[in-house]
């Protein structure tokens, strides 16, 4: 079942349930802001105070950052791109089954985007619920000149407690501390006693969030990055939209193609950044 929902203020949203699971995906950004399996616990964190507002990048769920990640040469321009805050259209839907539905959205350019950035795209998200979430969000070049883009779905992951989480798969790659600016190698385990802004490269099997009654696995297609990000307490009591302790509920585990990773796509090609949590 489909439904086409508005929280009081018009901001639109989407409720997708099935046999399997239900999810909830806001227009703007197609932002997919809830992913809930039958008889189980929110895979995806959500803060409570979370901005559902015109223009606002909604904290928690999966936002997209596109065509950038990060912060942009440019300091004036937008963190993690624009396609976070614009307005998608919801182009269809698929009940594959009673138990897996198929959701398209795009993002064309337009006059406000040609602004920031000078390019003409498509950008197109297919989003699958079912016991499995699949995201694949393809990038068509319709210039007549190639661009290069940086993005990544920056998924927040619900977790029991951040002091009982562990992730796996990532000993031995390399990555470089975004506190530090320095290049380092993991050393086993990922676990979390302080801040953690680490993009990882050379990634090519898949990751394991385990929790203290769940473990979750991450499989990434066309990307060989990876962010791991909590920003821990006194962060946390800077940022907008977090109440104090929230840091405490979860963790990002960002599937990527971030610096050495960034992908030059030429005129009429595509490229899909596809993640896949089950």
């Amino acid at each position: 079942m489909i439904t086409h929902k508005k929280f009081p203020n018009d901001f639109v949203y989407i409720e997708i349930e099935n046999s399997s699971a239900k999810a909830k995906i806001a227009l703007q950004g197609a932002h997919l802001f809830e992913y809930k399996r039958v008889g189980e616990e929110d895979i995806l964190w959500l803060s409570e105070i979370s901005d559902f507002e015109k223009d606002k990048a909604i904290r928690g769920g999966v936002p997209i950052c596109w065509p950038w990640f990060g912060f942009n040469e440019d300091k004036n321009l937008p963190q993690h791109g624009f396609a976070r805050t614009s307005m998608w259209e919801f182009v269809s839907s698929d009940e594959v089954s009673k138990g897996e539905t198929t959701l398209l959205f795009r993002l064309v350019h337009n006059e406000q985007t040609l602004k920031i950035w000078a390019y003409k795209f498509e950008l197109e998200l297919k989003i699958t619920i079912s016991k499995e979430l699949k995201m694949e969000l393809k990038s068509t070049n319709l210039d007549k000149k190639a661009f290069k883009i940086s993005q990544a779905l920056h998924t927040y992951f619900n977790v029991s407690h951040i002091s009982e989480v562990v992730i796996k798969g990532l000993g031995k790659k390399p990555y470089l501390d975004a506190l530090t600016w320095q290049k380092e190698m993991q050393d086993g385990d990922i676990s979390f006693d302080s801040e953690v802004d680490r993009v990882y490269q050379e990634v090519d099997t898949n990751i394991v969030l385990v929790d203290k009654n769940r473990e979750i696995k991450i499989k990434n297609t066309n990307s060989s990055s990876a962010v791991i990000w909590n920003p821990w307490i006194e962060k946390t009591s800077r940022m907008s939209a977090m109440k104090e302790g929230a840091y405490e509920h979860f963790v990002c585990i960002e599937s990527a193609n971030a610096f050495d990773d960034s992908r030059v796509i030429e005129p009429k090609k595509s490229h899909t950044l596809i993640a896949q949590i089950f």
